[in-house]
């Protein structure tokens, strides 16, 4: 995972669209693993989707908790060059449900 996101960070232009689905792609799935469960959704359109952290399953319809945001934030994020506040405030994410709160849980890797 670490060398896909060094991949397209620092963002230097735009990365080629596989290259920049496979950051995203293992980023989500290495916070599965950090995280396991199914209680929160994190979406990361048009790329991938995960559910994760303990509690409460989701089992039909729109989950209680979700997080979503563009690929950019979300590679940001996992990689530690953006804090969970911050992009909270800014509007770049939105995390509905008590606990799509991930602040915890990231980086997933540093840079």
């Amino acid at each position: 995972m670490r060398d896909a996101v060094a991949a397209v960070l620092p963002w230097t232009g735009t990365p080629q669209r596989p290259v920049l689905a496979k950051a995203v792609r293992l980023s989500l799935r290495t916070l599965a693993q950090v995280a396991p469960g199914r209680s929160v959704e994190v979406r990361v359109p048009p790329f991938a989707a995960v559910q994760c952290v303990e509690g409460p399953r989701h089992t039909r319809g729109t989950p209680p908790n979700v997080v979503e945001t563009d690929p950019r934030t979300w590679l940001e994020l996992a990689a530690g060059s953006l804090e969970w506040t911050e992009a909270l405030a800014s509007g770049r994410i939105t995390a509905s449900g008590n606990r799509a709160d991930l602040g915890a849980l990231l980086p997933l890797v540093r840079l």
